[in-house]
C-alpha cells in the first residue's frame, strides 16, 4: 500500500423532484347556458348599426282610456273644454289694421307686420287680439288664436246695449248709446267693426280724441264690459 490514501466518493443522490397539480375544480355545465344565452342574443332587437339595443325591451303606452290612443288622446285624457276655443264656422273675422313695423337691433332692421284682427258670432259674442309675424297670414292666425281665447258677450236688450257707456284708453275716448228699433248701427272707423261683428242692431256711438285703430278697438271693448243687465224687481 502506498501513503497516498484512497479516498472513497459515496454517491450523492438528488431529492426527487415533485410536481405540483393543481386542485381540480368541477366546471359547472355551460352548454345550456350558453345557448340559452345565444338565442336571447339573437332575440335582442337590433339597430340600424346591426348591433342589438343595450337593456331589456321599453314598455309602450296605453291605447286604452286615458292614454295617447292612435287617434290622439284617449277618452280619459286631458282635452280642451268645449268653451275655450269656439268652432271656426261659427265666427267671422275681419282684420282691422295691418302695420309694417320695424325693429332696429344689432344686427340690422328686422321687419315683421302687426295684425289687429276681431272676431264675432254676430250673436252677442265678440273678441280681438293683436299679434305680430314674420308674413301676414302668420300675425293674422296668432291675433285670431289670441281673440278666441278673449270672447266678449254682449248684453241686449229690446235689440239694443242696455244703457249709455263710454271708456277711455290712451288718448281714445269712445262713447256708446242704446238707440231705439230701426235706427242702426250709427258708428264709424273701427268701432263699427266691432259692433257689427257683435250683432248689435241699434246703436249709436262717438269716437272723442285720438283715431288711433288699436286704441279705439281696446276702448270700445272696456266700454262693453260695463253693460250690465237692468235688474227686474220682482212683487
Amino acid at each position: 500500500m502506498t501513503d497516498d490514501t484512497q479516498q472513497q466518493t459515496e454517491p450523492v443522490t438528488e431529492p426527487p423532484i415533485t410536481e405540483s397539480v393543481p386542485p381540480v375544480v368541477a366546471t359547472p355545465d355551460v352548454s345550456s347556458g350558453s345557448a340559452s344565452q345565444a338565442q336571447a342574443v339573437e332575440a335582442r332587437p337590433r339597430s340600424n348599426s346591426g348591433r342589438p339595443f343595450r337593456g331589456g325591451p321599453r314598455g309602450g303606452r296605453g291605447g286604452g282610456p286615458g292614454g295617447r290612443g292612435p287617434g290622439g288622446r284617449g277618452p280619459g285624457g286631458r282635452g280642451r273644454r268645449d268653451g275655450d276655443v269656439p268652432a271656426e264656422a261659427d265666427y267671422e273675422e275681419k282684420n282691422v289694421e295691418v302695420a309694417r313695423v320695424t325693429r332696429v337691433t344689432k344686427g340690422g332692421k328686422r321687419m315683421r307686420f302687426r295684425v289687429l284682427t276681431v272676431i264675432g258670432n254676430r250673436k252677442g259674442r265678440v273678441g280681438f287680439g293683436l299679434a305680430k309675424g314674420v308674413d301676414v297670414a302668420l300675425a293674422t292666425g296668432k291675433a285670431t288664436t289670441q281673440a278666441r281665447k278673449a270672447l266678449l258677450t254682449i248684453p241686449l236688450v229690446s235689440e239694443t246695449i242696455p244703457h249709455a257707456v263710454d271708456a277711455k284708453f290712451g288718448a281714445a275716448h269712445v262713447l256708446l248709446k242704446p238707440a231705439p228699433k230701426g235706427t242702426g248701427i250709427k258708428a264709424g272707423g273701427s268701432v263699427r267693426i266691432v259692433l257689427e261683428l257683435a250683432g248689435v242692431p241699434n246703436i249709436v256711438s262717438k269716437i272723442l280724441g285720438s283715431s288711433n285703430k288699436v286704441n279705439n278697438v281696446k276702448a270700445t271693448f272696456q266700454a262693453l264690459k260695463k253693460l250690465r243687465l237692468p235688474i227686474t224687481k220682482t212683487e
